[in-house]
């Protein structure tokens, strides 16, 4: 996750130089490599989860500066949450809702408990394994998804609604607009980095799944990201 959050930063600087704090988010770029070796070293859970909430605050920390259109309909301050209280948010938690769910399915498809995780917590009816199994998803997945549906203006101000209390969710409109854009994204065509073979975005969590299965019963030394 973190690794791929630093690689969204970096293209940023790459792609629209002039339209980031390049310096700024260079800095986060290093700070987080740091951190990744941190969390390479790290054998303590409570550590872990400090280590990998301070990377996602400062990747967040970024955010804004990636719509790149001039709206203030758009802004992003920092990930909030049960509710969201702006427009981004609400696009990020409906995207990440539909990850999850489709990380467990995966998983029982892999003939494992999606209940039972490692980095999250077990709760009652927490699907606690899909939500570490969609860590490295993301920021790739659903985060460049919202980016690009925001910054080419394939979603608008009146795709979502605004409640009494101030929280934010996409209207009827809104949820097939980015249900649409999320089955495209699905068929788009990825070169996998341990298969090295080419398959749809669509099947990558039923192939890490299947993977993460391998790695518990013994089949493979180690997990491959």
């Amino acid at each position: 996750k973190v690794y791929n959050s630093r690689w969204i930063l970096e293209r940023a600087t790459r792609d629209h130089p002039q339209r980031v704090d390049v310096d700024a988010i260079k800095e986060s770029c290093r700070v987080l490599a740091e951190q990744m070796k941190s969390i390479a070293a790290c054998d303590d859970l409570e550590v872990l989860r400090g280590l990998e909430g301070s990377a996602s605050e400062r990747y967040f920390s970024h955010l804004d500066q990636l719509i790149l259109i001039d709206d203030e309909q758009f802004r992003f301050e920092n990930r909030n949450r049960r509710p969201p209280m702006d427009r981004v948010n609400a696009m990020l938690s409906f995207l990440y809702a539909l990850l999850s769910n489709a990380c467990a399915g995966a998983l029982q498809q892999a003939g494992l408990d999606p209940y039972v995780g490692f980095l999250h917590r077990d709760r009652p009816g927490r699907i606690s394994l899909a939500l570490d199994l969609m860590e490295e998803f993301r920021g790739l997945f659903c985060d460049r998804l919202a980016l690009t549906m925001i910054n080419t203006r394939v979603i608008s101000a009146k795709d979502f609604d605004i409640k009494e209390n101030g929280a934010v969710f996409l209207n009827d409109s809104g949820r097939k607009a980015v249900i649409n854009a999320w089955q495209t994204r699905k068929q788009e065509m990825i070169l996998h980095p341990y298969l090295n073979e080419k398959i749809p975005w669509g099947l990558a969590p039923h192939v890490q799944a299947v993977l993460l299965a391998r790695y518990l019963r013994g089949d493979l030394d180690a997990y491959p990201p």
